[in-house]
């Protein structure tokens, strides 16, 4: 039997069509959209599809979040930035003017 898709914000996947998104496949980008873009109810119908675990382990991999979005998965999973894949790429690559 198949999970049922998460009820999240259609606007948060502008650039998809949302029904054709492979929700296990494409979880990586879903959890990092979400967390980036998303409110407090799209939040809530991530953790319930995907599990905090899962989150947890698909955010240690993204190769971009913004420095609050970082911030706030730092503080939620107890977890140092500099384990996060995207802090470390961010570092290896400063940017020329940062503002």
């Amino acid at each position: 039997m198949q999970k049922q898709s998460p009820k999240l914000d259609p606007g948060l996947f502008w650039d998809a069509d949302g029904s054709s998104i492979d929700w296990e496949k494409n979880a990586r980008w879903v959890i990092a959209r979400v967390l980036s873009r998303g409110n407090l109810p799209d939040f809530k119908e991530l953790v319930n599809y995907y599990g905090l675990e899962r989150i947890k382990t698909e955010l240690l991999q993204v190769r971009f979040l913004d420095n609050k979005t970082l911030s706030f998965v730092a503080t939620l999973f107890q977890v140092p930035k500099e384990q996060f894949r995207c802090y470390t790429l961010r570092q290896s690559s400063p940017e020329l003017f940062p503002y």
